[in-house]
């Protein structure tokens, strides 16, 4: 399935369906939101949040002053939050090549401008797989986010390339998507329902592991895991057995401080606090859970992902990599998301 179909699944959706999709695959973003995202959601206009289509809630913390960069905005629900969370220092640019969705997108800039008193938002028609082309540069955004878009895309690695490129040192990419515990069959692959739906052309959670180490990413961490509910018995016939899953990746631009396994240096982190709507705790990943001021021994790449980007104003970090102790033993084997609600995956301790 070529750009030009995934285009035309989504206009007939927005402009003749109603926004009604065919599963709920895409329906169950706003349930995933935290409480203070989910404030700023209510203000969206409605014709936006009807006719956006999202399978989580990609939207990271600590987002004041940063340049964020939305792939496959659709009609820019998560751009507008995001909008709110970086303030009048940031700034949000969102990239789709579907016409229909960026005019509801682009329909609603001023609207949204005189609600928060600033306008920080650039919306670009282009291929998340080509950002040269609507003129991003290189190592120009602090964080690149998108909601179940990138298995729609026919070149993947193409994309996850041209987010490493994009990325300043330090920068993270925070995505949510449709993965597949199998290798989807070429017949999956070229349904338009199917995908257009976003069953054909996701990623094997094993293919995606392997291409994020052959672009750079050497760790990376799912946030959250849940099993992705179609609710359409015809569908899930088609689909068969395949287990699929909505999961939200979490990746840093760390070249040479990133390891392929996690390892002991005998690192402690404490969050100091100061995060908004992280009080208490904070979750780097699913099986890593910061209680504010309680030290916590973490392997290195936990640290580096704490003191090397924009998180560290909010963590002490004790101790560096000058000894080392052998691999990091508080990894553990994790659950698929199908043995419980919630479950974790990704590299980890």
């Amino acid at each position: 399935m070529e750009h030009q179909d995934v285009k035309e699944y989504y206009s007939n959706i927005t402009v003749n369906q109603g926004g009604q999709m065919e599963t709920q695959i895409c329906s169950c973003a706003s349930d995933k939101m935290p409480p203070h995202i989910r404030q700023i959601a209510r203000k969206i206009p409605e014709e936006i949040t009807t006719r956006f289509y999202g399978c989580g809630s990609p939207l990271p913390d600590a987002l004041e002053g940063c340049t964020v960069l939305d792939l496959g905005c659709g009609t820019g629900r998560d751009v507008y939050i995001a909008a709110a969370l970086v303030g009048k220092s940031g700034k949000v640019i969102g990239v789709d090549m579907n016409d229909d969705q960026l005019a509801i997108a682009r329909k609603y800039q001023k609207t949204m401008a005189e609600a928060y008193g600033y306008d920080n938002v650039v919306f670009h028609k282009g291929f998340i797989e080509d950002l040269r082309e609507v003129g991003i540069p290189d190592e120009s955004v602090d964080v690149v986010i998108s909601n179940c878009v990138i298995n729609l895309a026919p070149d993947k690695e193409k994309v996850f390339r041209e987010i490493w490129r994009v990325l300043k040192p330090g920068g993270e990419l925070f995505f949510s998507d449709i993965f597949a515990d199998r290798r989807v069959p070429d017949a999956i692959n070229h349904h338009p329902v199917l995908v257009g739906e976003c069953l054909g052309g996701c990623l094997y959670i094993e293919d995606f592991r392997r291409m994020m180490r052959r672009v750079g990413w050497e760790d990376f961490r799912y946030t959250t895991s849940y099993p992705a509910a179609i609710h359409n018995p015809d569908i899930e016939a088609l689909v068969g057995n395949i287990q699929y899953s909505s999961r939200t990746v979490r990746a840093f631009k760390l070249p040479h401080l990133l390891e392929d396994i996690c390892e002991q240096y005998g690192q402690i982190a404490i969050y100091n606090g100061g995060i908004e709507g992280h009080e208490h705790f904070f979750d780097l990943d699913d099986h890593h859970r910061l209680y504010a001021h309680l030290p916590l021994s973490v392997c290195g790449n936990s640290c580096a992902m704490l003191e090397h980007t924009r998180f560290a104003p909010y963590f002490t970090i004790i101790g560096d990599r000058s000894r080392h102790f052998g691999a990091f033993d508080g990894c553990a084997s994790v659950p698929e998301p199908d043995a419980a609600e919630e479950s974790s995956g990704g590299c980890c301790c």
